[in-house]
């Protein structure tokens, strides 16, 4: 068996909660204490091997390397735009599968863009991983090592799950990778640092609202149902209407931000009437509108919207009561949209 097979058989740390860390030296003979020293060294000092865990016996290490390795696992491409976003393709699982991730910087602050998912079954008619079909969830692992195997990851103020996959189609492993995130023996984030973006899917979105306090954003695109339906299947799953009625349920008036992703189509979703229907649909819902450009996806009949039309659309909504914003564009110059760096790739091979 050679060296980089037997690597890839252990298993990795990155991912694990404390509890399951308190479990691990239950089983290898190591004192309950240990549990928090690997969490500290996982993600509080962001070590790179296990040697490096100095507070941790030379037996104990040895004991924990036979089976088990930090986990983390260097990008294997990257793009650069001109305006300083970098798209990551970082391996996922044994399979040589990958998945991208998007590092924004913007002033002092510096977003990054994670994908939780190989593919994706939502097939929603403007995004170019849906046409890649679904290949598999994320673990944990996977998730986390999009953070913290990033070359910038010492700068990041923000992440949002809005790279490839629906985060809530794989809701235990984006909960357990926002939990190491947020908790104390974790990366100790506010979960004010976190954006969850989901099309709704029944049942999942109720239970990420209840276990959850990171932010939500909801992929919406369209208030007339029918036309929702032929952009974004999922609406059959789990319709716009019957996603508002859940979210009026709680409370997004504090901490907690609730935001609306509306992809602007030129001559599709754009005129005064979806404006209007946008606000009969959110009218005395906490919550904000980003609306985004469209950049072209090959073999798709969408357009962007001009920018007068952009400006337009935020201004009535805006004077209707909902908070508007347009979302800056960034990385043009690179294939920043989702799924489009490792459909290139695929073609490639």
């Amino acid at each position: 068996m050679d060296a980089s097979h037997h690597a890839t058989a252990k298993q990795p740390l990155l991912g694990m909660t404390l509890d399951e860390l308190k479990q691990l030296a239950r089983e290898l003979g190591m004192p309950s204490f240990a549990a928090k020293q690997i969490a500290e060294w996982l993600y509080g000092r962001r070590a790179g091997t296990i040697d490096e865990m100095t507070n941790l016996s030379k037996a104990n290490r040895e004991k924990l390397k036979a089976d088990y390795e930090v986990g983390l696992r260097p990008h294997a491409d990257a793009q650069h735009s001109v305006d300083g976003t970098v798209k990551y393709l970082f391996p996922v699982g044994d399979k040589g599968k990958m998945v991208e991730t998007v590092f924004i910087p913007d002033g002092d602050r510096a977003t990054l863009c994670v994908s939780s998912q190989v593919g994706c079954k939502m097939n929603c008619l403007f995004c170019q991983t849906g046409k890649q079909g679904f290949e598999g969830n994320l673990s944990a692992a996977d998730i986390l090592n999009q953070i913290c195997a990033l070359p910038e990851s010492d700068r990041l103020t923000n992440i949002v799950f809005m790279g490839q996959g629906e985060p809530m189609d794989n809701l235990e492993q984006v909960l357990k990778a926002t939990q190491v995130l947020t908790a104390p023996w974790g990366m100790a984030w506010s979960p004010r640092r976190i954006t969850v973006s989901t099309v709704g899917l029944r049942g999942k979105l109720k239970r990420f609202i209840e276990e959850s306090d990171c932010h939500l954003a909801i992929s919406l695109h369209s208030a007339l149902p029918d036309q929702r339906r032929e952009l974004m299947p999922a609406e059959r799953a789990m319709s716009i209407t019957e996603i508002v009625d859940l979210l009026r349920n709680y409370d997004f008036a504090h901490q907690r931000r609730l935001s609306f992703e509306y992809i602007v189509f030129a001559g599709v979703n754009d005129s005064e009437h979806h404006a209007r229907q946008l606000v009969r649909l959110l009218g005395g819902l906490d919550c904000r509108v980003n609306l985004i450009r469209f950049h072209q996806i090959p073999g798709v009949d969408l357009h962007g919207a001009d920018d007068a039309t952009m400006l337009r659309m935020r201004d009535y909504l805006t004077q209707h009561g909902l908070f508007t914003t347009i979302r800056a564009s960034r990385g043009q110059d690179i294939y920043a949209a989702c799924g489009l760096l490792s459909t290139a790739r695929k073609a490639k091979e």
